[in-house]
């Protein structure tokens, strides 16, 4: 049996069809809204002219400052098996949470 299985985004503001995700920061918290076209406009004409008087800071920067230098450096490996050594839970991939990281700098 064949299924067909659709997502439609709807504008977050008036409820219309056809949106697309939009996401940005602020005041260090990041957003996600879904907009139609009209709506998308009007966000980015607001906004515009504190972009225009902005530096813009690129998602590495903004990533460097909030992860541990351990995590940056590619030593998670690492962290993981001195965190399973210490008795914290661990997952095998992913991103290891901050509390372990900042723990496996503090004892070295």
């Amino acid at each position: 049996m064949a299924r067909q299985i659709r997502v439609i985004l709807t504008d977050d503001i008036d409820g219309s069809e056809g949106a697309q995700t939009v996401e940005f920061a602020l005041a260090g918290k990041n957003y996600s809204i879904d907009l139609n076209e009209t709506n998308r406009k009007k966000l980015e004409t607001a906004l515009a002219p504190f972009i225009e008087k902005a530096d813009k800071v690129s998602r590495g920067r903004t990533q460097r400052r909030s992860s541990s230098s351990s995590a940056r450096s590619g030593n998670t490996s690492a962290v993981r098996s001195w965190a399973r050594g210490e008795g914290y839970e661990v997952s095998d991939r992913g991103r290891v949470p901050a509390h372990i990281v900042e723990a496996y700098e503090a004892a070295h």
